[in-house]
């Protein structure tokens, strides 16, 4: 069978945590390094996460490595493409998440695709289009300091607008808590003024999954792992993947190791 969720994760760390989420929700997944060659086989999956080193990469490499990635994924019969990118939106003011979502938009043909990488589980929130990692802006986290991708400005549009080619909106908490019809019709508003990049609001996961919920037909999405908790229940509901099982992962005896990818405050 086809998949039909198909992510595009801009490094491996990243890829895991989102193939970790869309498991808890219930979906097969397969992840990936690399964009697969022709022999990949990926059993019955739902969904296949290709992991790409393209968060610091230059932005050409970036590009086409995505792009190669989305052709593989479409495919594999993917019907819905998540961006994933880390939930304190790594970024420089050349890029990658907004060179690599302009090609990414404009090869699906989307009109308005959404910005969310808030992950509250992780306390990642967004509001007024200003991330939060806890209780402090972007900006004032130990984010500002990063050696490769210092995050010196906590607002969501500002940074898209910086670094990508389309015009960057707002749909407010306010929205997001009136439910899917009224974040549709602030969807619909935002295309009508010629906006291509919408940055929603998020507080808490009952947002996110009323995020996705709103973003079924959506072609593309970006964000980090939160805005995936919303998807796999569109597929379900559709008749598209199997009803939620038990996803608890057994224990194994003997010694372990933990691997640690990252070397942020949290990490430490």
């Amino acid at each position: 069978m086809p998949i039909v969720l198909g992510a595009i994760a801009d490094d491996f760390t990243g890829a895991t945590d989102l193939a970790n989420t869309l498991v808890g929700e219930g979906m097969r997944v397969v992840q990936v390094i690399g964009v697969p060659g022709p022999e990949a086989t990926y059993g019955d999956a739902d969904a296949v996460v290709v992991a790409l080193k393209s968060r610091t990469a230059p932005v050409e490499d970036a590009i086409a490595e995505s792009l190669a990635a989305l052709e593989w994924l479409q495919s594999e019969g993917a019907e819905q493409i998540l961006f994933k990118y880390c939930s304190t939106f790594d970024s420089t003011p050349k890029g990658n998440i907004g060179p690599v979502a302009d090609a990414l938009r404009e090869a699906l043909s989307c009109e308005l695709t959404l910005i969310c990488p808030a992950f509250p589980k992780n306390g990642r929130t967004i509001y007024n289009g200003v991330l939060f990692v806890e209780e402090l802006p972007l900006a004032e986290s130990s984010m500002k300091d990063h050696p490769l991708t210092p995050m010196r400005d906590s607002n969501l549009m500002r940074l898209m607008e910086a670094q990508s080619t389309g015009k960057v909106g707002l749909i407010p908490a306010s929205i997001v808590q009136q439910g899917v019809p009224a974040i549709r019709a602030r969807m619909e508003a935002l295309i009508a003024e010629g906006v291509s990049y919408a940055v929603i609001d998020a507080l808490n996961e009952a947002d996110l999954r009323t995020i996705g919920k709103a973003a079924t037909d959506h072609k593309l999405i970006t964000g980090g792992s939160g805005i995936a908790l919303g998807l796999p229940a569109n597929f379900r509901g559709r008749g598209k993947i199997a009803p939620k099982q038990d996803t608890d992962f057994l224990p194994n005896e003997g010694r372990a190791l933990i691997l640690a990818g990252s070397c942020s405050a949290a990490t430490r």
